[in-house]
């Protein structure tokens, strides 16, 4: 097989899209998924609350190490909350983008 061959059959579009009627059970899944992202979003709060408590704590008793965790927790939870937050678009942007690879 020569190399125009190999290159001919890596640039094949397989004409596969995504198709939101093909299977049954998408509302579900969106709803389910709706309802994942809730959860993390609500477990973040949470996370951010004690990793807040634990920063605070830290920083009035005199304890370095919890003042660093809470610190590390407070941005972790942030960074989470940013993603969670962000994810339709991300995903959106990044599926755009694919797209149009040719």
């Amino acid at each position: 097989m020569q190399f125009a061959d190999k290159v001919v059959q890596l640039a094949y579009d397989p004409g596969i899209k995504p198709n939101e009627g093909g299977l049954p059970g998408l509302a579900v899944l969106k709803e389910v998924m709706g309802s994942v992202n809730l959860f993390a979003i609500i477990a973040v709060v949470g996370a951010l609350a004690v990793s807040a408590g634990v920063w605070a704590w830290g920083h009035h008793s005199g304890g370095h190490q919890a003042e660093a965790n809470g610190k590390k927790g407070v941005l972790v939870s942030a960074g989470a909350a940013l993603l969670l937050g962000a994810a339709n678009g991300v995903v959106a942007f990044f599926s755009t983008l694919g797209s149009q690879v040719h």
